[in-house]
């Protein structure tokens, strides 16, 4: 989990194309939702970059485990109702018409059983005829371990660089991400380790299956990773 860059986890992430991923998840939600209300709730929400975008379209609410992360999304998100709970088994007495789990942070989950809970978890805040999205994370097939990857970004005199790598271990790979943080002061290294799991397809397909939610695969995504859509039935 992330225990010591959540102060610039924006800046390593500037280079997503929030506005594009948002008016895509939209329209996808929109195709699909059949209940009348217009409420959503972000699950790990992060800093509130997706939230702050979604509410031109939703009357929204986030919910994250990381207190940090929540401080830096309610600077963000001043009049936006913020929860602190964890996927697999938060209750905030109730429901949405939308839910979203996005960027691949299902993949914490440990295991299919903890996959299946947070699935549950996550559509009995479904409203019937509403829309549950899960972001999932790359499958073990497309998975590299060993790759060694690096991210640059800057603001000013705050000058970053990441670089990761990892192995796989009973199905989850097991990150180390490197960050040199650079500024007038100082540089300093932060090293920070991440286990996610790599879910198949049909693990993803059977957790939805058994809250009894039809799901839709769309294999491309907002940024190439897929999405799973599914939706409570009305009745």
């Amino acid at each position: 989990m992330f225990t010591r860059s959540q102060r610039f986890y924006d800046l390593i992430y500037s280079w997503k194309d929030y506005p594009a991923e948002v008016e895509r998840l939209h329209a996808l939600i929109e195709e699909r939702k059949r209940a009348p209300g217009n409420r959503l709730l972000d699950v790990a929400c992060g800093t509130g970059k997706h939230l702050e975008l979604l509410r031109d379209h939703y009357e929204v609410e986030g919910l994250d485990v990381d207190a940090d992360m929540l401080a830096i999304a309610g600077a963000r998100l001043p009049n936006v109702r913020l929860h602190r709970g964890d996927f697999r088994d938060f209750d905030l007495g109730r429901r949405y018409e939308v839910v979203t789990c996005l960027f691949s942070s299902i993949a914490y989950a440990r295991d299919t059983a903890e996959l299946r809970l947070a699935v549950a978890c996550l559509s009995k805040h479904v409203e019937p005829g509403g829309v549950l999205v899960v972001e999932p994370f790359v499958t073990p097939d497309r998975f590299v371990p060993g790759q060694v990857q690096q991210l640059c970004a800057e603001d000013g005199d705050l000058k970053l660089t990441r670089m990761a790598r990892a192995d796989v271990r009973d199905g989850r790979a097991l990150f180390e991400f490197h960050y040199l943080v650079g500024q007038p002061e100082g540089i300093e290294h932060v090293v920070e380790p991440h286990v996610v799991s790599l879910f198949r397809d049909e693990d993803y397909v059977e957790a939805f299956g058994m809250v009894g939610m039809d799901v839709d695969h769309d294999p491309d995504g907002l940024m190439g990773r897929g999405l799973y859509l599914g939706v409570r039935p009305l009745r």
